[in-house]
């Protein structure tokens, strides 16, 4: 998979990256991702330098490939607009799924459920939070694309938009004059290889993901919580445990997320904000695209490829996105941390290799798993909670000191959860007194925020 957000990446990556041998199931290496387009030949467009041809212009091909070009722009077109093609995505991610996965059977999706609802009565006395989940599902690969899509939207959009408009923007005023019509061309163009890449980052992710909310957040609807059985017994020949002790040890996780999002009602749109933030922050050195336009011959396919592979139209990293990187980062953490603690507590001795499930799972969120690959191909970013480790620390902390009751009250308003200074050292912020009382912390920052004037409200309105 790339390692860059549709093709693009950030001007201050390690260049050596490119040099990495394509791996099984990578998308295509062309800068557009138009590789695997349905409709377009093997290979790409016959005769044409850049986009497949082996040897000069074929004129007998011309028809064909202009008859090709407007069926794909027809299809862009009928998609509703909008900075990525998602009828695209969920069609080239069904393809490439349709080989690897089957119809479900009836005993996977009774085992999911028999798991899930197990897992909900050990979770009641591990934490404060109700069951959040009134569903539970058992997903085939492509279901789980189905299901995750409109998550998917309110992920990539932002980014897209952002990559899309900086181009615009960085564009001489006489170039965009003389583009005229074509930019809406060029936009339709840019969806379909948006979509393409997203399909294909999607397609990876669903024979990997072992869960909805294995990203960080829940990606199917709300109050589903869906296992994919299929994936998680590829994952269990890789443990030397039985499948229903691994399945039940997912389960609880699943359960413990939903639970988590559902109860806090500010979480899921906090992480989707940052995500926004993040976005907002993409800056394109325009003077590159000035170059571009400058010093290349438009006829040559092939030189703007080259100069696109080169890095071109690489967006500058920010303080911006660095400050919202780091929000992510330290959320996700905390998020992960908690449910490691809670899922800890709740299964107990009742799973004899629950310690090493445990151990294998912060691995493969740490390292970099299928979660964070994905988000760095079709977001951009770089997602893994470095910090789980001490996040796990935290919360098995406050749980000790105050109770289940106190450590969950901390998820009732965000300025009361942790910050990545607190992660530093966890002993330290659970042994404070004030957090101990959520409502009078709530209290104290209320205060601290109040306006200087006296005469002034906390609302900001003048008092009578």
């Amino acid at each position: 998979m790339s390692d860059t957000p549709f093709g693009f990446g950030p001007a201050d990556r390690d260049r050596d990256d490119d040099k990495k041998p394509e791996r099984p199931g990578d998308g295509p290496q062309d800068p557009f991702g138009f590789g695997n387009l349905p409709g377009m030949p093997p290979g790409g467009f016959p005769g044409l330098p850049g986009m497949g041809g082996a040897g000069g212009f074929d004129v007998s091909q011309l028809g064909q490939m202009l008859t090709q070009l407007g069926q794909m722009l027809s299809q862009a077109q009928n998609s509703g607009g909008g900075p990525v093609n998602y009828d695209l995505a969920a069609q080239l991610a069904h393809q490439q799924l349709a080989a690897k996965t089957s119809s479900l059977t009836g005993a996977q999706r009774a085992a999911v459920s028999d798991a899930l609802k197990l897992a909900e009565l050990w979770l009641d006395a591990a934490t404060d939070f109700p069951a959040g989940a009134t569903e539970h599902k058992a997903w085939s690969a492509t279901e789980w694309v189905d299901a995750s899509m409109p998550t998917w939207k309110r992920l990539c959009d932002p980014v897209a938009q952002r990559v899309a408009g900086a181009w615009v923007e960085g564009l001489p005023a006489e170039a965009r004059e003389a583009a005229g019509p074509m930019m809406a061309m060029l936009g339709q163009m840019g969806g379909l290889a948006f979509g393409s890449q997203l399909g294909q980052g999607l397609a990876q992710l669903a024979a990997e993901v072992l869960t909805s909310t294995e990203i960080g957040i829940p990606v199917g609807p709300d109050r589903v919580a869906a296992l994919l059985p299929e994936n998680v017994e590829k994952f269990t020949k890789d443990l030397d445990r039985p499948a229903s002790e691994v399945l039940i040890f997912l389960a609880a996780r699943e359960a413990a997320h939903q639970r988590l999002f559902v109860h806090v009602g500010w979480l899921k749109e906090r992480l989707l904000g940052a995500v926004e933030q993040y976005a907002q922050g993409i800056r394109v050195d325009t003077s590159r695209i000035e170059e571009l336009a400058r010093g290349i011959d438009p006829s040559n396919p092939a030189a703007i490829e080259e100069a696109m592979q080169g890095g071109m139209f690489d967006p500058e990293t920010t303080p911006e996105q660095k400050a919202a990187l780091a929000r992510l980062e330290t959320m996700l953490a905390l998020i992960e941390g908690w449910v490691d603690a809670v899922v800890a507590e709740a299964v107990g001795d009742r799973l004899p290799g629950a310690q090493a499930m445990r151990e294998t799972l912060r691995r493969r969120r740490a390292s970099g798993g299928p979660a964070e690959q994905t988000f760095a191909t079709v977001v951009g970013l770089e997602l893994r909670p470095r910090r789980l480790r001490d996040a796990a620390e935290l919360w098995r902390l406050l749980g000790e000191q105050r109770g289940i009751a106190g450590r969950d009250a901390l998820w009732a308003h965000p300025d009361l959860i942790p910050t990545a200074d607190d992660l530093d050292d966890p002993a330290a912020f659970a042994a404070r007194d004030d957090a101990s009382d959520p409502i009078a912390e709530l209290e104290k920052l209320a205060n601290e925020k109040a306006p200087d004037d006296p005469d002034e409200k906390p609302g900001g309105e003048k008092k009578d």
